[in-house]
């Protein structure tokens, strides 16, 4: 009996290291899941310590090989996301544009499952109350609706971000591509993939480059 629980302890200490490992390895995000694969890796993680803690035909090698081949899945499925456009939407989707001009996509609404009075309360959480105000209204992955306002002057998220532009800012601000092209390159870019983050304030735009490799 007391080797049982020994088995135990020392799989449940495993495992929690074995998930704190993966916190550090792949970022702080697991704690609060913002995407389908922090998701899935989390539930089949538990599923797995929880599935086999209490197996006592299991060794603690054959335990640690479980965890270790998982974590290894998920680095590889991280690494190929975040250098693969295609792998990241198929993984974790795209954004919903709900709002556009002032107009309700109501299909695109009906797609992702979010009622008319859904809709209209989150506006009002974010202090709108008028459908029109808003220049895009997107549904982000994580279930967040991110509004965009007819207001030039109250610009609160960026033109730029991992590298892609955001062309209602570019709008918001009547500004072009070319215009950003040629901000990149006066800073050193070479162009968008370079960008981790770009943020026009004032007047200007400030530009955050991924470390040189």
């Amino acid at each position: 009996m007391d080797n049982t629980y020994l088995l135990i302890t020392l799989k449940f200490a495993l495992g929690m290291l074995c998930l704190i490992l993966q916190i550090n390895l792949l970022g702080k995000g697991n704690l609060a899941p913002t995407s389908a694969l922090d998701q899935v890796q989390n539930y089949i993680l538990g599923a797995i310590i929880g599935g086999i803690i209490y197996d006592n035909d299991i060794s603690i090698v054959e335990f640690i090989l479980v965890l270790l081949i998982w974590t290894v899945i998920v680095l590889i499925l991280r690494y190929v996301k975040e250098h693969n456009r295609w792998v990241r939407i198929a993984i974790d989707g795209q954004p919903q544009l709900l709002i556009k001009n002032g107009h309700v996509l109501v299909d695109n609404c009906i797609r992702s499952g979010m009622s008319a009075n859904d809709l209209m309360f989150r506006l009002r959480s974010q202090g709108i109350y008028e459908v029109a105000r808003v220049k895009s209204g997107i549904l982000e992955q994580n279930g967040q609706l991110v509004v965009i306002e007819n207001n030039e002057h109250d610009v609160k998220f960026p033109l730029i971000s991992d590298g892609q532009l955001n062309t209602d800012i570019l709008e918001l601000i009547h500004r072009d591509a070319q215009w950003v092209e040629q901000q990149i390159t006066a800073a050193g870019y070479h162009g968008l993939d370079d960008i981790y983050l770009g943020e026009y304030l004032h007047g200007e735009l400030r530009l955050v480059g991924y470390p040189k490799r």
